[in-house]
């Protein structure tokens, strides 16, 4: 089988550079399902379906959805360059901790809401270009790259190379600003086809073709994480947001973009599939030991508060407070269980002593306290 110019070809320009110019979707020759592929696929698949069904067994699951978008969040900003920890992002969002407003945690809190945008845009538009510039805008707004045309395709050309990289010495080089347009054009009219493929190998293709493209002049990355998740909602492959694969492409960066080089360069689609659904199958895995182990994690702590705990009900109504936002502080604890100041004070030492809650902050006056076993489980990868 032919391959060397199935995934698009280069196009040398008077300047001496070279432009990739990406054939439609699907492939021609369409992909060889060798064995490989078909269990891997296969894999992936059950994986996926054990995830979706573990979801609805974790108490507070639009929380558990949550906890994990900001995950994802952190994962795939960190691939962009940013520092900031999913701790520090759960507590500046409890608004413990305001002081921690950084240029890294604007970015994160601009990749949540992107997220959260995009599912509830999908009842009304499915996945599509203008959906695409959408979520852009909202990615990119007042951070950086933010001048760089937010919501916009690009206008110009783009090239993606080591820092101090010009067009003359890029590692790569997508299609000029008319051939994205038709390669876009192309792009979408995949995404509402019909075409007789697996839902996981559509969005395998999609998301390679995607990062080839590179529409934008900044956050094609996070974009195209995002159009994965987007997909598997809209074709209603997980019914809750909890595949995200940044962990897997952070831990893989050099082969994920090798994978994709060799799409580019040698057609081989085949090969790039396998490194995917490896991911989908490892991430949808990890995901489910997650869920299953908080599940543990809920029903010990409910073991510990009915033991050592005076009055076991302020404990139960702490985890349940926990379990919504994992950092508290006594006000809290006294307007969510309608009890004094000096209760709420002896509900954090109790559940300090036997490890549920650990302070946050220092010093004695004003302080937070957070569910690190809850922290600790969500931040182990």
């Amino acid at each position: 089988m032919e391959t060397k110019n199935r995934a698009g070809q280069y196009i040398r320009q008077p300047e001496g550079f070279k432009e990739f110019i990406p054939s439609p979707l699907p492939p021609k020759p369409p992909i060889q399902f060798d064995q490989e592929l078909w269990t891997l696929l296969s894999k992936a698949d059950r994986a996926l379906g054990r995830l979706d069904s573990v979801c609805d067994l974790v108490p507070n699951p639009h929380r558990f959805v949550h906890m994990y978008a900001r995950k994802e969040a952190v994962l795939s900003s960190q691939i962009e360059g940013t520092q900031s920890t999913l701790e520090e992002v759960i507590e500046y969002e409890a608004n413990k901790n305001p002081r921690k407003k950084t240029r890294d945690m604007v970015e994160n809190q601009n990749h949540i809401r992107a997220l959260e945008y995009g599912l509830a845009r999908l009842k009304d538009l499915p996945v599509s270009l203008r959906l695409i510039c959408e979520i852009h805008g909202k990615l990119m707004k007042g951070v950086r790259g933010g001048d760089k045309t937010p919501g916009e395709f690009r206008r110009s050309q783009n090239w993606i190379g080591s820092e101090g990289a010009t067009l003359e010495n890029a590692k790569f080089i997508p299609p000029p600003v008319h051939e994205m347009d038709r390669a876009l054009d192309n792009f979408e009219r995949f995404l509402h086809s019909e075409e007789p493929l697996p839902p996981l190998i559509i969005c395998g293709l999609a998301h390679a073709q995607f990062e080839t493209i590179h529409p934008f002049l900044d956050g094609n990355g996070r974009v195209g994480r995002l159009l994965i998740t987007f997909l598997l909602c809209q074709m209603e492959i997980l019914t809750t947001p909890l595949l995200y694969l940044s962990h897997y492409f952070k831990k893989h960066k050099q082969a994920y973009y090798d994978h994709l080089m060799a799409v580019r360069e040698d057609g081989d689609w085949e090969r790039w599939l396998k490194f995917f659904l490896t991911g989908v199958a490892e991430v949808s895995l990890q995901a489910t030991n997650k869920a299953k182990a908080i599940l543990v994690m809920i029903e010990d702590h409910k073991n510990l508060i009915r033991d050592s705990f005076k009055n076991p009900e302020h404990g139960y109504l702490l985890l349940e407070y926990l379990l919504i936002s994992l950092f508290i502080d006594a006000k809290s604890i006294e307007d969510s269980l309608g009890c004094s100041n000096a209760t709420a004070q002896s509900v954090i030492q109790q559940a300090c002593s036997v490890g549920i809650l650990e302070q946050s902050t220092k010093g004695a006056r004003n302080r937070v306290y957070r569910y690190k076993p809850y922290l600790d489980l969500l931040a182990e990868d």
